[in-house]
């Protein structure tokens, strides 16, 4: 009798032992399942303002792949980290991912992804951000660094191409430059300091404005005697909307145009009637425009209108997403797999939210078509598309 008790206790050990092992082969493969993506993105630092509606995009491109059976069979598990647009911060988020043996992130400002372009290629992490230096455009220097837009010099030159196209008098059109003392202001200007150049523009003032700033009268006031005819403002929406308010009230009459963050529907809210006829540089639809993928749009944001930032984030998941699908049809997702996939992308249509995509092996630049949003009676409104040549002695700068 005893012999038959140890005999169903073993019997049963045997069982429990081997439905234990079952629940974690389970869990191990549901955890091969997932592919997990890192996000360093400014929530609530000086950029923050078009950094929350970027990331907001980013985590609904997520949702958006999830929903669609996620990539190749793998569910996405994003984890999205606030660095306030501080350096040190996103180094130290950066060092945790590192650590987690992620294969890609999601980043942000410019400041924070140059500083980690060379960790990103040592640690072989492929690295998408909403920074558009022209910098990082070139493999030889950032490796794993891709974005889905044009690069700020591209926008700058596209946006100079357009108006002198487009002007009628006799004289040079005259230009001036305001910008923050930054590495996101700095990067495109010496870009459009020689295109301007090239295309015969006169340069009659240079200064720096803070991204943070209050009062821009004494910057603008040396402007008005110049008379500038085009005025660059090369920081985000709240000091463009500072330079357009101050510009009013001093009686400095210019076609003020910016890059990508320098203005967006918030500026409408922040400048007033001083924003009518400002030039938006844009790489994405806005909320509501009559393209392809804003049906799905409207369906994740749940009809709530959205800032072109939003669609930009969105825009940037997809892409990234189509990597990861070359890469898993090819074998093992990894980091260098991930880079080798989006290097083949030719022509990738994000559903017409934005231009199609390229990469090649030796030019990351995505592309080379930049919007021209105008506002017009206080909505921003779709002016025209410039794509330029892809000059081989742009890259990286």
């Amino acid at each position: 009798m005893k012999r038959m008790f140890r005999f169903a206790a073993l019997a049963l050990a045997l069982v429990s032992a081997l439905a234990l092992g079952a629940c974690g082969g389970e869990k191990k493969d549901d955890k091969a399942k997932e592919i997990k993506i890192g996000g360093i993105i400014d929530l609530s630092g000086p950029t923050s303002s078009v950094g929350v509606p970027y990331a907001e995009g980013v985590k609904a491109g997520v949702a958006y792949l999830n929903a669609q059976g996620g990539i190749a069979g793998m569910k996405i598990v994003f984890d999205l980290q606030d660095d306030a647009y501080n350096v040190q911060q996103g180094l130290t988020i950066y060092k945790k991912f590192a650590q987690d043996k992620i294969v890609a992130i999601q980043g942000f400002g410019t400041a924070t992804t140059e500083a980690l372009t060379r960790s990103a290629a040592k640690d072989e992490i492929t690295y998408f951000s909403a920074s558009y230096s022209a910098h990082l455009t070139d493999p030889k220097t950032a490796p794993y660094n891709f974005f889905t837009s044009a690069d700020y010099s591209t926008q700058v030159r596209a946006a100079l191409k357009y108006f002198k196209e487009n002007w009628k008098e006799a004289r040079k059109p005259r230009l001036a430059l305001l910008y923050p003392d930054h590495p996101y202001g700095i990067s495109p200007i010496q870009a459009a300091k020689d295109y301007a150049a090239e295309l015969g523009f006169e340069l009659v003032g240079e200064t720096n404005v803070d991204l943070k700033a209050i009062d821009a009268t004494t910057q603008l006031l040396p402007l008005k005697d110049k008379k500038p005819d085009f005025i660059w403002c090369g920081g985000t929406t709240p000091s463009t909307a500072v330079i357009l308010k101050d510009a009013k009230k001093i009686g400095l009459k210019a076609v003020f145009f910016t890059n990508i963050w320098g203005s967006d529907e918030n500026l409408l809210k922040m400048a007033g009637d001083a924003s009518e006829g400002a030039i938006s540089l844009q790489a994405a639809a806005v909320y509501g425009q009559d393209v392809p993928g804003m049906k799905t749009i409207l369906e994740v944001s749940k009809n709530q209108p959205q800032m072109t930032h939003y669609i930009r984030g969105f825009v940037s998941m997809l892409a990234m997403g189509e990597g990861i699908r070359l890469a898993a049809a090819k074998g093992p997702v990894t980091g260098p797999s991930i880079k080798a996939a989006v290097e083949s992308m030719k022509d990738y249509d994000p559903m017409g939210l934005a231009p199609k995509i390229s990469f090649l092996p030796t030019d990351h630049r995505p592309s080379m078509a930049v919007f021209l949003y105008k506002i017009v009676g206080g909505k921003l409104t779709f002016v025209a598309q410039e794509t330029l040549e892809r000059m081989a002695e742009w890259l990286g700068k």
